[in-house]
C-alpha cells in the first residue's frame, strides 16, 4: 500500500483561483490552530460543539495503546474459535471499520441495515464462531439497540451465553455501556467522547471492529501519524489546505457537488466513508457540498461532470478528475478530516453539529405503531410496483413507472440533483445500484444512491440541510422475512418501513419532490423498475428533453 500521500490538482484554472483562498488558510495560521485544538475558528456560534469535538486531530497519538488491547482480545476469542466478526453500527460506527476490512481483505460482516433479510443472513452464519460489535456513540441508536436485541435471542435460542459473545464500542456513561457492563458483556470499550462519530474512524469505533477482524491497526495510525506534519503545517504545501481551498473556489463558482471516483487506488469503498463526512459537516443552513460517489472514472456524473461539479479521483487523476488525492488509508483519512474542517471555516460552515438529522428519527418514532400505522394507498399501480408520490409535482395523468419517474426528473432544479434511497436487502437486491448510472445518463442530473437506513446517517443530514434542489426516489420492497425484536411492540420490517416513511415525510416538509416505489414482489418489481429506467430518454448535448 502507498504510504505518501499526496494531492495532485490537474484544473490548472481551478488550481490559480484557489490561490487566494491557500493564501488566506495559511497566513492566518488556520492547519495549526486547528491542530492545536482551536475551537473559535469557524466562528462564536460552533465555538461550544467545537470545544468539545477536536480531539480527533491527535488521534494517531491517543489510540496507540488500543492496538494492543485489541490484539490481545482477538487472540483470546481466536483461543475459544470465535473469528466471525459481526458489527452492528450506524454511519460513523460501521463505515471507517468497514472500509479498514475490505482495504485489508479480512472478513467484516456489517450490519447496518433494518432490512429484515439482511439480519437473517447474518444470523444464519455460524453463531458458535459468532462475536457481535455493538457500537453506539451515543448508545441509544435504534438499529445498533435492535440488533442486539435480535442477536441476545438468537444467541440464546443456541444455547450461547450472550454476554460472552457481545463487546461494546461507546461513549463514556452512555445507556450502552450501562447496559453492557451490567449484562457482563465480554468487553466495553469507551472511546474518546470529544470526537465526532464522522471523525471517529482512529477511535475505539473504527479500530476496536476492524482489529478483531483482522485488520493492522497499528499501521493504519502509523500511516496517520505520518501524514500529521504536512496537514496541520501553516503551509501552501499543505495537502489540507489544497484540497480545502480547491472545494471552496468550486463552492463560490456553483460547483456544489463533489464527485468521487477510484481510480486505481488501493483502498475498497473509500468514496462511503468521506461522503459521510463531507455530507454531514458542510450540508446545512442551506449550502454546503454534495458528495456523488460513482462507480469509477468514466461513470455518468464523472465523465460527463458540468460546472456544478468538482470531480475527485481517489487515487491517480485520470479521466476527468480535477483533483487526486492518493495515499495509505491512515493517511487519507487525517487528510480528508483536516481539509473538511478547513473547507467548513471557509464556507461559514460548522463542519461539527448535524442540525437535520434528528427530524427523520422523530418522524421515524412517530410511524412506529405495533399495528403497522396506516396503510398508504398508492396513486398508481404498475406490475409489481405501486408509486406513492408526496407532494404536488406529481401528475394526475401519470399511468405508468416511467411515467413517475419522467415527473419526477422534471421536477428536479436544472441544477439540481437525484437521490435513490434504498431501503432493501444490501446483499440480496445489490442489482439497485444499476439504478444510480442509468439515471444519471437519461437524467443528465449528479444523481447519488444510497442504502436505507445507512444513508440517514451520512448524506441525510445534506438532503435536509444542504443545497435545497434535490429529488427524491424511494425504494422500498415487501420484505421477504420477518423479524421480531424482543421488548418492543414492532417489527424489523415496521422499523425499516417507519424509516422509509418518516425520511420522506421530512423531505416532503421541505417541499422537496418525493417519489416512493413500493415492490410487492422484489425479483419482480426490481427486473421492472430497471426497465422503467431504460426506458427514458437520454438528454440530448443541448440538455433538453431531460426525459
Amino acid at each position: 500500500m502507498a504510504t505518501e500521500t499526496s494531492v495532485v490538482i490537474t484544473d490548472d484554472r481551478l488550481a490559480a483561483e484557489s490561490q487566494p483562498l491557500m493564501h488566506r488558510l495559511v497566513t492566518e495560521g488556520v492547519p495549526g490552530q486547528l491542530a492545536a485544538g482551536e475551537p473559535t475558528l469557524w466562528g462564536p456560534e460552533a465555538t461550544d460543539e467545537a470545544s468539545v469535538r477536536l480531539s480527533w486531530t491527535t488521534l494517531h497519538e491517543t489510540s496507540r495503546a488500543l492496538p494492543a488491547e485489541i490484539d490481545a482480545l482477538r487472540a483470546e476469542l481466536h483461543g475459544e474459535g470465535l473469528d466471525r466478526i459481526v458489527l452492528a453500527g450506524m454511519g460513523g460506527s460501521s463505515l471507517a471499520p468497514e472500509v479498514m476490512a475490505a482495504t485489508a481483505g479480512v472478513s467484516l460482516i456489517v450490519l447496518d441495515t433494518t432490512d429484515p433479510g439482511q439480519v437473517t443472513e447474518a444470523l444464519g452464519g455460524d453463531l458458535e464462531r459468532t462475536v457481535l460489535v455493538i457500537s453506539s456513540k451515543s448508545g441509544t441508536t435504534v438499529e445498533t439497540d435492535t440488533h442486539r436485541r435480535i442477536f441476545e435471542k438468537a444467541f440464546s435460542d443456541e444455547g450461547i451465553d450472550p454476554a460472552s459473545r457481545i463487546v461494546v464500542v461507546t461513549d463514556p456513561g452512555s445507556p450502552m455501556e450501562t447496559v453492557g457492563r451490567e449484562a457482563g458483556y465480554r468487553r466495553v470499550f469507551t472511546a474518546d467522547p470529544n470526537v465526532g462519530g464522522r471523525y471517529s474512524a482512529l477511535t475505539a469505533f473504527g479500530l476496536v471492529p476492524a482489529g478483531l477482524a483482522g485488520v493492522d491497526i497499528a499501521t493504519v495510525l502509523d500511516d496517520a501519524a505520518s501524514v500529521f506534519g504536512r496537514v496541520s503545517a501553516d503551509s501552501e504545501d499543505n495537502p489540507a489546505v489544497r484540497v480545502a481551498a480547491t472545494l471552496a473556489t468550486a463552492h463560490e463558482r456553483g460547483a456544489e457537488k463533489v464527485v468521487f471516483a477510484d481510480t486505481g487506488s488501493e483502498t475498497v469503498g473509500f468514496g462511503d466513508w468521506v461522503e459521510q463526512l463531507i455530507a454531514e459537516s458542510t450540508g446545512k443552513n442551506g449550502t454546503g457540498l454534495l458528495p456523488v460517489v460513482v462507480e469509477n472514472a468514466g461513470a455518468p456524473g464523472f465523465s460527463t461532470a458540468g460546472s456544478d461539479a468538482t470531480t475527485v479521483a481517489v487515487g491517480p487523476p485520470e479521466g476527468a478528475a480535477q483533483l487526486g488525492t492518493d495515499g495509505s488509508l491512515g493517511g487519507l483519512f487525517l487528510l480528508w478530516e483536516f481539509a473538511t474542517a478547513l473547507a467548513g471555516r471557509l464556507l461559514g460552515i460548522n463542519p461539527f453539529d448535524q442540525p437535520d438529522v434528528e427530524a427523520a428519527k422523530k418522524a421515524a418514532r412517530a410511524l412506529l405503531d405495533p399495528a403497522g400505522g396506516p396503510v398508504a394507498t398508492p396513486t398508481l399501480v404498475d406490475g409489481a410496483i405501486e408509486v406513492h408520490p408526496s407532494g404536488d409535482w406529481f401528475s394526475p395523468g401519470t399511468a405508468t413507472v416511467a411515467d413517475a419517474l419522467r415527473a419526477l426528473i422534471r421536477a428536479t432544479p436544472e441544477s439540481g440533483y437525484i437521490a435513490v434511497q434504498a431501503y432493501l436487502d444490501r446483499l440480496e437486491d445489490a442489482s439497485t445500484a444499476v439504478l444510480r448510472p442509468e439515471l444519471a445518463r437519461r437524467s443528465g442530473l449528479q444523481t447519488t444512491f444510497g442504502w436505507g437506513p445507512r444513508f440517514l446517517h451520512s448524506t441525510g443530514q445534506y438532503h435536509k440541510g444542504g443545497h435545497q434542489n434535490g429529488a427524491f426516489l424511494q425504494i422500498t420492497g415487501a420484505p421477504e422475512t420477518e423479524l421480531e425484536v424482543p421488548g418492543q411492540s414492532y417489527t424489523l420490517a415496521g422499523l425499516q418501513r417507519a424509516q422509509a416513511l418518516g425520511d420522506g415525510d421530512v423531505l416532503a416538509q421541505h417541499n422537496r419532490p418525493v417519489l416512493r416505489l413500493h415492490l410487492t414482489d422484489r425479483t419482480t418489481g426490481l427486473v421492472e423498475l430497471v426497465k422503467a429506467v431504460q426506458d427514458l430518454r437520454a438528454p440530448t448535448s443541448s440538455g433538453e428533453d431531460r426525459t
